[in-house]
């Protein structure tokens, strides 16, 4: 059986050769890496840029403009998602859409 001291020391050996094997693995990574944008000239611009088909489409995030607006109220809609209780109301009495274009 193993003393503490020896085990100890086993310890720290590993370490440095865990460390040892990182650095060298790393190294080859990069010469790889390296060899294959010389191999298509590729910069590291060419790395960064986005490319719309490797990058997902998000939705938009801006605030869509108003088409529809309650000439009383000044309540808008911007003819996305569900309509207004406003705009309802005005429809279920007879108004059309078309009278509260923007």
């Amino acid at each position: 059986m193993a003393t503490l001291s020896e085990l100890l020391a086993q310890k720290a050996a590993l370490e440095k050769q865990i460390i040892e094997t990182q650095r060298e693995e790393r190294a080859a990574a990069i010469a790889q890496v390296k060899s294959l944008m010389s191999q298509y000239g590729l910069t590291l611009a060419d790395l960064s840029a986005k490319s719309g088909a490797a990058t997902p489409r998000r939705g938009s995030t801006g605030k869509v403009p108003a088409k529809y607006r309650d000439p009383d109220t000044g309540d808008t809609w911007s003819g996305r998602g569900l309509q207004p209780k406003w705009l309802k109301a005005a429809l279920a009495n007879g108004r059309s859409l078309s009278d509260f274009t923007v």
